[in-house]
């Protein structure tokens, strides 16, 4: 496993090591789990109360950010960081993560014919759901592996770790 090495001069971080492709995977799996939660609760509320896709979507968009972001806060807070820090250091690390995991995860669904009208009970629903997660994972771990590498994104968040 490589590590970040960082030194601090005059208050800023500056990475001096290329990220490893596991500390970005982990990055990514990280944001893929409030993806997938956001989406499949999304779905579940957006079905229950008998919304059509564009509602369901647009909740389903919020949640996976919320999830995200309160997965990272969670780490944050119990380094023992303020809240007010820690939500600036969820929003420093999540937010381009999530938002190319949603571009590609939505375009997928809103691109494979029917899958926008799958149900949960449909195996097109999940099969879609995988698919594009999948997607997204693969196209968003390069990403964070070269944002963490400049000191942003993930990286924000292990500044807090011991």
């Amino acid at each position: 496993m490589q590590q970040q090495a960082q030194h601090v001069h005059h208050g800023h971080e500056h990475a001096h090591a290329p990220a490893g492709w596991a500390m970005a995977a982990r990055a990514t799996l990280h944001c893929l789990t409030g993806c997938a939660i956001g989406e499949i609760l999304g779905m579940v509320i957006g079905t229950a109360l008998g919304w059509h896709n564009a509602p369901t979507m647009v909740l389903a968009i919020v949640l996976t950010f919320a999830f995200g972001y309160a997965l990272t806060l969670r780490g944050v807070l119990r380094a023992g960081v303020g809240f007010r820090t820690a939500f600036r250091v969820a929003l420093a690390a999540d937010t381009v993560s999530i938002a190319v995991m949603e571009l590609i995860d939505n375009g997928v669904i809103a691109l494979w014919p029917s899958a926008m009208d799958a149900q949960l009970s449909d195996a097109l629903f999940w099969a879609a759901l995988a698919a594009s997660l999948a997607l997204a994972f693969a196209v968003t771990t390069p990403l964070n592996r070269w944002m963490i590498a400049r000191g942003k994104g993930h990286a924000v968040v292990h500044r807090y770790h011991g």
